[in-house]
């Protein structure tokens, strides 16, 4: 692949979609469906399932690539391909604020730990510029929720809103609206400390959708994560996304995804496969029209209870 653009015209929402490398640059996560992935999960076959994927969403034309520190060695991976391929118009968004500490083990004890501190910027920011530089264009706290420390850290607060590249945060837990709006409230010295925002919103989890409303009118770029529930929508989906899937002649993840496009919010819809087969039935949603199916809301406490029980595999 050359820096060139050669995949002809795009599908219909496909510069809406960004890649996730979660699932790609460490042995193991809580998505459910990784039988894709090599069975020797070695750091070597790792980055070449890595790769494969980045060649053949960038050759669909997705542009956007989404990493953080903590998901292994997905930013030395995405680096590296960078480096290799050369190729023109992609944008990198990385997070910082977890450590990856899993040593590349399926049965580690602990896979990351979490810190939103000055120190930890620092550090992982310096790393995180060293390995992606001109290609990083937007930088966020990872999974920031109502009681980080970072919403009384001021000298926190100032670095992220000097950073050379947009300043963003991700969200997680039931408390997520409540994040969005507190944290795109923040300014220091009259300025915004964060114009973007990644949100978990899935059909079986929408509750953040009216703050992401509010973001999006108020000018902040809106990326949604999760819109399979880490994998629980193309594994075991409800029957209303199953039986509209089999009409379509599509998996059940492209009408979650497209879903997801539906919501005219929502900036970049962000996908997580594990392999290019879950890659390629995941583009077909970029073809669907917002699907039109039932509430299948769940509480967000059972929802978030029930990720949380999620095995690392």
């Amino acid at each position: 692949m050359s820096g060139s653009d050669t995949a002809g015209p795009r599908a219909a929402g496909i510069e809406r979609l960004g890649l996730g490398l979660a699932a790609l640059g460490r042995p193991a996560y809580i998505n459910l469906g990784r039988d894709e992935l090599p069975a020797d999960r070695s750091v070597e076959n790792m980055r070449a399932a890595c790769w494969a994927v980045l060649d053949q969403a960038y050759a669909a034309g997705v542009r956007r690539v989404d990493v953080a520190r903590s998901y292994g060695l997905a930013e030395e991976f995405l680096a590296g391909w960078l480096e290799s391929r050369a190729p023109a118009g992609v944008t990198v968004s990385s997070k910082w604020g977890y450590a990856y500490v899993g040593g590349w083990r399926l049965d580690a004890p602990v896979h990351e730990v979490k810190e939103h501190s000055a120190e930890r910027f620092r550090a992982q920011w310096a790393e995180s510029e060293a390995l992606l530089g001109r290609w990083l264009d937007l930088y966020q706290v990872h999974s920031l929720t109502p009681e980080s420390p970072l919403f009384d850290d001021l000298a926190l607060q100032d670095a992220l809103a000097a950073l050379p590249v947009r300043a963003g945060f991700s969200t997680s837990g039931p408390r997520q609206a409540e994040t969005v709006r507190r944290a795109l409230a923040l300014e220091r010295e009259g300025r915004r400390v964060f114009t973007a925002v990644q949100s978990t919103w899935n059909l079986l989890e929408p509750s953040v959708a009216p703050a992401l409303v509010e973001a999006h009118s108020s000018g902040a770029l809106v990326l949604v994560k999760e819109v399979l529930a880490n994998g629980r929508l193309a594994v075991e989906p409800p029957a209303p996304v199953a039986e509209l899937a089999s009409s379509l002649t599509v998996t059940p993840d492209a009408v979650a995804l497209a879903a997801a496009l539906g919501q005219p919010w929502a900036d970049t819809v962000l996908l997580g496969p594990a392999g290019p087969g879950q890659l390629r039935a995941n583009l077909a949603a970029a073809g669907l029209p917002a699907p039109r199916l039932a509430d299948l809301a769940v509480d967000p406490e059972v929802y978030w209870a029930d990720r949380g029980a999620l095995a690392w595999a």
